[in-house]
């Protein structure tokens, strides 16, 4: 059974080996926003053949056809999603490294009232939060 990922793909009329369908699968599968090397690990389970090179080259083939999006949650490392069917923003826990993805309207709203009254049309925008968990200051001050 063809994931969703896989699915985009043959839509785009992109070629599909059968390493871009385990990457693939991998990244559809995937619940968090995994690197390049978490999805290495992860395809090679599936197929130990798979090398990281090409795992590398097919995120960019990927993302090139606006069928993956790259993340940089600043922990130095480019991370991946499929290309969500509804806008979300995430909020990353700087703490833990968890993203949680939401959607809230009130701050949809905020951001096309911003941009009309600076005389733009909103045409996208990416919001990353970075927080820590309300109570972790008092918790990391005891630990000292």
């Amino acid at each position: 059974m063809a994931s969703r990922l896989e699915k985009l793909c043959i839509d785009k009329g992109l070629k599909m080996t059968e390493q871009r369908r385990v990457i693939a699968r991998v990244l559809s599968d995937a619940a968090d926003h995994p690197d390049v090397e978490q999805v290495h690990k992860r395809a090679t389970k599936i197929d130990p053949n798979i090398s990281l090179a090409t795992v590398y080259r097919t995120v960019r083939l990927f993302e090139e056809a606006s069928i993956l999006e790259r993340h940089d949650f600043g922990d130095g490392r480019a991370r991946y999603e499929e290309a969500p069917e509804a806008h979300h923003d995430h909020l990353i826990d700087i703490q833990s490294g968890r993203v949680i993805e939401f959607s809230n309207e009130d701050i949809e709203k905020l951001q096309k009232r911003v941009a009309d009254e600076l005389g733009y049309k909103l045409v996208g925008h990416r919001l990353e939060l970075y927080a820590v968990p309300i109570g972790a200051k008092s918790r990391d001050a005891k630990k000292q």
